[in-house]
């Protein structure tokens, strides 16, 4: 089964798609197999992190803006504005695909864990999600 989703952002920062996911999970009927999410974006990326205390979000949202620099004078790529390179720079750190193993049509996530679009632009974004369940 697959399918997309739509995941509406209001600039940088982590938005957790857990519920999105496990709902196309639960629809799929799968006994045993896996979930793959990719994301079809350079400019963000996907992340399975903690969920329940908002301080480890603030705290690696903080971390990445401080290691990944807006307006640095090396970069060549600008031209959709300072936050475009080290958005690529980032999704490189993160990446866009992540498999979760399924059974019985649920998640096999770890207690606190969650599954994250991490957005790297400033503007609200329109990021499309692939959702493959086998």
């Amino acid at each position: 089964m697959i399918k997309k989703i739509t995941i509406n952002t209001a600039g940088q920062g982590l938005y957790e798609i857990t519920n999105q996911v496990t709902s196309v999970v639960q629809d799929s009927d799968c006994a045993a197999g896996i979930c793959n999410i990719f994301l079809r974006h350079t400019s963000a990326g996907l992340t399975i992190q903690e969920n329940a205390d908002p301080s480890a979000k603030r705290d690696l949202e903080n971390w990445i803006k401080r290691e990944v620099k807006e307006n640095d004078p090396n970069y060549t790529h600008t031209f959709e504005g300072p936050d475009d390179m080290p958005a690529h720079i980032k999704s490189v750190i993160t990446g866009c695909s992540l498999t979760v193993p399924v059974e019985k049509s649920s998640l096999l996530l770890g207690t606190w864990q969650g599954i994250y679009l991490w957005e790297y632009r400033n503007a609200p974004q329109a990021r499309k999600v692939v959702v493959a369940v086998v």
